[in-house]
């Protein structure tokens, strides 16, 4: 029997995802890191194990009621687990945040800066006292009536509307209007209101042509269609809807990216004339605090901002005090560029993950666990180090800080070091060692050890030489200026500089119509689908295949099964008590509902009939549940199977199951997905990749197989572009392009820009440094 004050965290028998039966013994009050190969379970031990019961101890302590509130998490595969305090999980969150989500909501600062207008503010005589809702951008009460908060307002003119006036309406002159049957629409309503849609557009009136783009009236007409004689149309009722009307409507409801950008084309957008982009009402910005508006300290960096926050009553010296504490750690971090008001989609990942943990420092908690993924992801070397101090403070404060990491330095930082693996999926899942850094070198079988204590350079490689050159610019946007950069063409690029630095910035002005492009493939971080029933099958088109295989087994033909029958999107084949799914949801009295397998097909997601079809002994759920290793061998007679396995084989994805549902991977995993999805294609061309920060998410080992992958393509005569901050991939590079010197307004300008050697010799790059000590 253990004491309550069990100094360690013991957990014995996890078997979550692909954990072997697991025990392991983790100190409390230390550093703890994860490492392991991609896919090797140390995210099913962090997060998928300790964390997840932390979660369910709470959740069982709550009252029953707000256990109904709270998102579910069922109790994780373990035998027990002793010595556990309560935890907090930092995990990198992949959803993109919305416009109204700025750096000032995401720490809560702006929570605070409200507060101080609202109490302690100089408000004009006679002027009301304001609550601090009053001064949010994002509520009914504070957002400017004519922008409804947004600062921007949005209009068009008729020449984005209708760029080719030569043209009738009936040619397609008004170019904004939707295609297919709803462009036709519009037509041929224009053409029952008694306008003529076959005049050159320029030959129309002027009163004419200013209804037809921006009428708000919306006339209801009876259309009678030009009769095909194949097809019978009857006459329907029309509505008539302008030009700006639908693309304003498109512009701010359409869920679609692609929709969006589209009617984006034909919208200028300027500050709002009543607000000045302030995005507050007349009342908010009439209150000020040492003589400036709440806009106005939101717009200043965050290093300026607390030489400005004095406050002469006892309200406005506790306010703060309050406020420059919180601004303490999010600068410590290396963003005190940053403003309140910056948008957080623009906001690069390794940003967005490092405001979060600021906000943690902040909160005062101790004696718990906290879990982070990856909290190195896209950070340069420079800010790793700043990372560190901020994790050490975290444990000094009283709290276990446990990392699933792959950064070397951060390993290395660590007290205590938990090794998973030795492979990924089936061939991992154990813990090979668990103790101090420094006698993980006796492990043989770790592939973290080889990398962690081997710091001899790479093998030195042979510069391209580049068959031409890409130029861009000058770029403008964010914080580049002017910025003009070449890239070489049949080489490898690589992008550096410190967070914030304008990396992403300068590589998104790459298009197609630079000179030179020709086919161009952004691979990003995005996740490839939104739900469950997008998966890494029916992502790369090898379900396709796999059906395919099944509709012509012998079985399916007599049974008269197509290829549909083995989907499990459209009825016929999947089971219909959980729609395909494979669970179902289960309302509980009093208790919150919870996911449960589907009684009728146990999670299988197909009905009894389609899984009596079996191609080699297994039915079609038993093939999604399938590796992508144990998939290559098991389809090693079907090319096509093959040629997608084999993709993702190469770019170190072998662990994934094939059915595994979109939902379930990281962005590293993502990215890697699309990159397979691409090499499977055929050749066709010179084509340019695009990748930002591709290592995201890999260990030291899985680096190596993806860049011999990203310089076969380059081998191959093709460009590639990558943002990256791992100085190995870096020093293999042709050319380097480093921005900087420091992030915001401090950056977006370059540094230096050549062949390794070069750019590590250069002076005043933050950079340099940390890639001369891994040149060869």
């Amino acid at each position: 029997m253990h004491s309550t004050h069990d100094p360690c965290v013991r957990v014995r028998g996890a078997r979550e995802h692909n954990l072997k039966g697991v025990d392991v013994d983790i100190p409390r009050d230390v550093l703890a890191v994860f490492t392991g190969v991609s896919g090797s379970g140390k995210s099913s031990l962090a997060f998928g194990t300790v964390y997840a019961e932390a979660q369910r101890r709470y959740f069982e302590s709550v009252a029953p009621y707000a256990r109904r509130l709270i998102h579910q998490v069922g109790a994780p595969k373990v035998g027990e687990i002793t010595g556990l305090p309560p935890a907090v999980s930092l995990q990198q969150r992949r959803s993109s945040p919305t416009s109204r989500s700025s750096v000032g909501t995401v720490t809560n600062l702006s929570n605070s800066l409200r507060m101080l207008f609202s109490r302690a503010g100089t408000y004009p005589p006679g002027a009301e006292r304001l609550d601090s809702d009053a001064f949010s951008p994002n509520t009914a009460a504070g957002a400017c009536p004519e922008c409804h908060g947004l600062g921007q307002v949005h209009e068009t003119t008729e020449e984005l509307l209708v760029p080719d006036p030569a043209l009738s309406v009936r040619e397609g002159a008004i170019a904004a209007w939707p295609g297919a049957w709803q462009g036709k629409n519009l037509r041929d309503i224009l053409d029952a209101l008694g306008y003529d849609v076959d005049r050159p557009w320029r030959e129309l009136p002027a009163e004419q042509r200013a209804w037809i783009l921006f009428t708000d009236e919306q006339p209801v007409v009876t259309v009678h269609p030009v009769r095909d004689a194949d097809r019978i149309q009857r006459p329907y009722q029309g509505t008539y809807m302008s030009a700006r009307r639908y693309v304003l409507k498109t512009f701010s409801d359409t869920k679609s990216p692609t929709l969006r950008a589209k009617a984006e084309r034909f919208l200028t957008s300027a500050p709002c004339p009543v607000c000045g982009g302030s995005r507050l009402r007349p009342e908010a910005l009439a209150v000020t605090f040492g003589g400036r508006t709440i806009a106005e300290l939101a717009a200043l960096a965050l290093t300026d901002l607390p030489e400005l926050l004095h406050g002469d009553s006892e309200t406005a010296r506790v306010l703060t005090a309050d406020l420059k504490s919180r601004i303490a750690p999010v600068v410590e971090l290396g963003l005190g560029y940053l403003s309140l008001d910056r948008a957080t989609p623009t906001l690069s990942a390794g940003e967005l993950q490092r405001l979060r943990l600021a906000t943690q420092l902040r909160s005062g908690l101790f004696g718990v666990v906290y879990v982070l993924d990856e909290p190195s992801a896209g950070l340069h070397p420079a800010d790793t180090e700043a990372l560190l101090t901020v994790l050490d403070r975290l444990k000094a404060a009283g709290n276990s800080v446990f990392v699933v990491e792959h950064h070397l330095e951060v390993v290395r930082g660590a007290d205590w070091l938990v090794d998973v693996g030795p492979g990924a999926g089936e061939h991992g899942g154990r813990v090979l060692y668990s103790g101090p850094v420094a006698e993980l070198a006796s492990v043989e079988e770790s592939a973290t050890a080889a990398f962690l204590f081997d710091e001899s350079p790479g093998p030195a490689r042979a510069v391209r030489e580049p068959r031409g050159w890409l130029t861009v610019g000058p770029v403008s946007r964010h914080n580049l200026r002017e910025v003009t950069a070449g890239f070489p063409l049949g080489a490898f690029t690589a992008v550096t500089g410190v967070s914030g630095s304008g990396k992403s910035t300068l590589i998104g002005a790459l298009t197609e119509e630079v000179p030179g492009v020709g086919r161009l493939v952004r691979v990003d971080q995005k996740p490839i689908g939104r739900t469950p029933r997008s998966n890494l099958a029916t992502y790369t088109g090898l379900f396709d295949v796999v059906r395919k295989v099944f509709a012509d087994t012998e079985d399916a033909r007599a049974r008269g099964y197509g290829v549909g029958r083995f989907s499990f999107n459209v009825a016929g084949g999947r089971c219909e008590t959980c729609q395909g799914e494979g669970f179902v949801s289960v309302e509980l009295l009093f208790l919150p509902s919870t996911y449960a397998p589907c009684p009728d097909c146990g999670g299988a997601r197909y009905n009894p009939e389609t899984l009596r079809v079996t191609y080699r002994g297994r039915n079609i759920s038993d093939v999604l549940d399938l590796t992508v290793e144990a998939a290559a061998g098991f389809f090693a007679d079907s090319p096509a199977a093959v040629r997608s396995l084999d993709a993702l084989l190469d770019v170190g994805l072998g662990y994934l199951r094939l059915g595994q549902p979109a939902t379930e991977l990281s962005g590293g995993e993502a990215q890697r997905i699309k990159l397979a999805s691409e090499l499977q294609r055929g050749r066709r061309g010179h084509t340019l990749y695009l990748l930002d920060e591709p290592t995201t998410g890999l260990h030291p080992a899985d680096v190596e197989v993806l860049m011999e992958r990203l310089h076969g393509l380059v081998d191959a005569g093709h460009t590639v572009v990558v943002v990256e901050h791992d100085m190995t991939v870096v020093a293999g590079a042709d050319w380097v392009i480093d921005l900087g010197p420091g992030g915001g307004d401090r950056g977006g300008r370059i540094v230096a820009a050549g062949p390794p050697e070069r750019v590590a010799r250069a002076e005043g790059s933050a950079t340099a440094p940390y890639l001369a000590r891994v040149m060869p």
